[in-house]
Order: structure tokens, then sequence, then C-alpha cells
């Protein structure tokens, strides 16, 4: 394959350094420059903890241009792991697990678009997930995905070309019903209409 090109960001200078230091003589590695980072495959973001300014900071590269994520955290629970999720994170490693050859590998099954996770942190994480459904969505109807079947049903007829007459009526529901399935959900996962909550159930695989 290509060379990989690899933005690094620590959260100290030193670390940063470091960590673009080891990889940069890699047979596959190329270290990007911040300036380029719309040319990086792959980020490797280093942190202590995986709290709300590295989300931040990870939602801030994104935007930047560089979507893959490699996260090399000091400190992993049950919570970290989830939050790593909820970025988008491909990629979890702990600090003292990520030698230059762990991290090279890592990062280059990113780039093909493959993750990674050390088997214990993807017990956690499962604990964790299963957790959330039992404790938070299950009460409220939910699924994984976040949404109750009713409102998968209607993403799907909505997908298909239906109107709101047509879904009330393959659906046994009434109008203002379906009215509010959709206000409900587009409301919740702040989404702009009903064409935004169809994208947004497509590309996560919902539909």
């Amino acid at each position: 394959m290509d060379r990989v090109g690899v933005f690094v960001y620590a959260s100290d200078p030193i670390s940063q350094a470091g960590v673009a230091a080891q990889i940069r003589g890699r047979p596959r590695i190329s270290v990007v420059d911040e300036r380029f980072i719309d040319d990086a495959d792959v980020s490797v973001v280093v942190v202590d903890e995986i709290d709300d300014a590295a989300a931040r900071t990870v939602r801030g590269i994104q935007r930047d241009g560089c979507p893959r994520i490699v996260l090399v955290a000091t400190n992993l629970d049950e919570a970290a792991l989830l939050r790593a999720v909820e970025c988008d994170a491909r990629a979890v490693l702990r600090r003292r697990e990520a030698s230059p050859e762990r991290l090279s590998e890592v990062v280059e099954l990113v780039a093909r678009g493959e993750g990674a996770m050390a088997p214990d942190l993807l017990g956690k994480l499962l604990h964790q997930m299963n957790r959330l459904q039992r404790d938070v969505l299950a009460p409220r109807g939910l699924g994984p995905q976040g949404m109750s079947e009713r409102e998968v049903e209607v993403l799907r007829l909505l997908a298909d070309g239906y109107d709101t007459a047509e879904i009330a009526a393959s659906m046994a529901y009434s109008e203002r019903t379906i009215k509010n399935i959709i206000h409900e959900l587009t409301s919740r996962l702040d989404l702009k209409n009903r064409s935004h909550a169809v994208a947004y159930a497509m590309k996560a695989g919902i539909i």
C-alpha cells in the first residue's frame, strides 16, 4: 500500500514530538504537519484521559478533514471507551501498549478502514453498551441505535418515498401520530428535517 499520512496530536508538546519521532521512521508511514492536516489519512491523538476536552479535540481534527482517529490514552475505563465510540474513534490503545511497532500496525489497519482494540477493552466496551441498552435505552423503548422500532419503520417508509398519509395508512396510525414521531425523532437527534433524518439513518446503517 502507499505510505500512510499521519497527523499526531498530544496534550503536551513533548509527547507530541516523541510520538511523531517514533513513527516517522516507519517504512510505510509519513508524518503530516498540522498545516496539511487535510492530507492526513489517520490522526493519532494522545491524551491522559478521554474526557470532554479530548472529545472536542477529536471533533476539531475531524472537522479539519481527517475523520479516521486512533486514540491513545493513559487511563481507560468503560466510560472513556464509550466516549471514544461517541467520537467515532477507529482504534483505542493504552499508552503503555503503544510501542512504535504496535502503533504503526494500528495506524495501517485504520487507514485500510479497519479498527483495533485490545480484547479486554472490547469486553469492557460491550459490557458498557449492554448496560446502556438495559438501563437507559430499553426503558424508553429505544434500540441500540437510539431509535424505536416504530421510528425506524417510519424512516424506512420515508426513504422509500412515502408521504405522511401513506405512512399513516401503512402503519395503521393517524397522520398526526406520524408527524409527532418524526418531530420527536428529529428533535432528539438534533436533525434539521425529514431528509436529514433519512440521510442520518442511512449513513449510520440503521436503514
